[in-house]
C-alpha cells in the first residue's frame, strides 16, 4: 500500500479508509488466526490522519482541551498545519503521548466517575488507531455483542432480548464488570492485542497510552499502572475488542449466576 500520497480531501480520505478497512475486515475474517504485522504505516497515512482529525473535531468534546490546553476546535486547517508535523513525529517515532485531565463527573448514584481528557493530538492519533484495529477486531465479535460497536446500540440489544422473549426465552440475565475501566491488566491487554497484531510500533503506541498517566483535577500526576482512562477514543477502542471478548469466551457459563447483578424472569 502506498501511504507517502499526498495529503487529500476528506472525501477522498474517507474513501480510500473505508476501502482499506474493507480489506483488513475480509482479511481477518478468512483467517481467524491471521496477526497483521504492518499497520503502523496506515496509522501514519494522510487519509486516516485526515479522517481522524475530522472526527476528533466533530465530537462533542473538542471543545474540552488536555492537559495543554489546546482545544480541538480552536485548531483550524488541521490538515495544513499539525497534521504533517504529527505524521512526521509518528514515522521517526519522536511521538509521545501526554498524561490525559482528569476530571471528576458525578453519576446518578451520588458517587463520582473519573473522566480523562487527552490532548487534541493525542486523541487524533488514538482515532487512526481505532481506524485501524477495528475492522481487524470486528471479524471476531459474535452477533449477540453490541457493546462499542460500530452500527449498533444498546436498542439494538434490547430488540434482540424482546425477539427471544417472544420466542419461547423467560429469563433475563444482566451482569456487570466492577469499574471495568479502571481494573484493567495492561500485561494481560497487551497480550490480547499482540494474538491479532503482530506489528511492535502498534503495540508500542497502545503501551504508550496506557502508561501516559493522569494529571488529576489539583495538579497532582498520578502514573497508570493499571486501567484505561474513560473519555479518550481509546477508552472504547481498548475495551471492548480485547477484554470483553476475552471474558465472554473464558467465562465457565455455571458461574453466570453467581457474578450477575440481576437476573429476571419475563412475564
Amino acid at each position: 500500500m502506498n501511504t507517502d500520497a499526498p495529503w487529500p480531501t476528506l472525501e477522498e480520505a474517507e474513501a480510500r479508509v473505508l476501502g482499506i478497512q474493507v480489506k483488513l475486515h475480509q482479511w481477518a475474517t478468512d483467517s481467524p488466526q491471521r496477526r497483521f504485522c504492518d499497520l503502523f504505516n496506515l496509522v501514519c497515512d494522510p487519509a486516516f490522519l485526515t479522517v481522524a482529525w475530522a472526527r476528533v473535531r466533530g465530537n462533542r468534546g473538542a471543545r474540552s482541551a488536555g492537559v495543554d490546553g489546546v482545544k480541538p476546535a480552536d485548531i483550524l486547517f488541521g490538515s495544513a498545519t499539525v497534521l504533517p508535523l504529527l505524521r512526521e513525529n509518528l514515522k521517526a517515532g519522536r511521538f509521545v503521548p501526554l498524561p490525559v485531565r482528569e476530571r471528576m463527573i458525578p453519576k446518578a448514584s451520588g458517587k463520582l466517575r473519573r473522566l480523562g481528557i487527552p490532548t487534541a493530538m493525542d486523541r487524533c492519533v488514538q482515532a487512526s488507531m481505532k481506524l485501524v484495529l477495528e475492522p481487524v477486531f470486528e471479524s471476531d465479535f459474535k452477533p449477540c455483542s453490541y457493546g462499542f460497536r460500530p452500527r449498533r446500540r444498546p436498542h439494538d440489544a434490547i430488540a434482540e432480548i424482546h425477539m427471544f422473549a417472544t420466542h419461547g426465552y423467560t429469563w433475563v440475565l444482566e451482569g456487570d464488570i466492577t469499574a471495568c475501566f479502571d481494573e484493567i491488566d495492561h500485561t494481560a491487554l497487551l497480550d490480547r492485542v499482540r494474538h491479532r497484531i503482530g506489528d511492535r510500533r502498534i503495540v508500542g503506541l497502545v503501551k504508550a497510552f496506557l502508561h501516559a498517566g493522569v494529571l488529576s483535577e489539583d495538579g497532582v500526576r498520578r502514573e497508570t499502572k493499571t486501567g484505561t482512562p474513560q473519555g479518550g477514543l481509546c477508552a472504547a477502542a481498548h475495551n471492548p475488542p480485547y477484554e470483553q471478548r476475552w471474558v465472554m469466551h473464558s467465562v465457565d457459563p455455571s458461574t453466570l449466576v453467581k457474578v450477575g447483578v440481576g437476573v429476571e424472569r419475563c412475564t
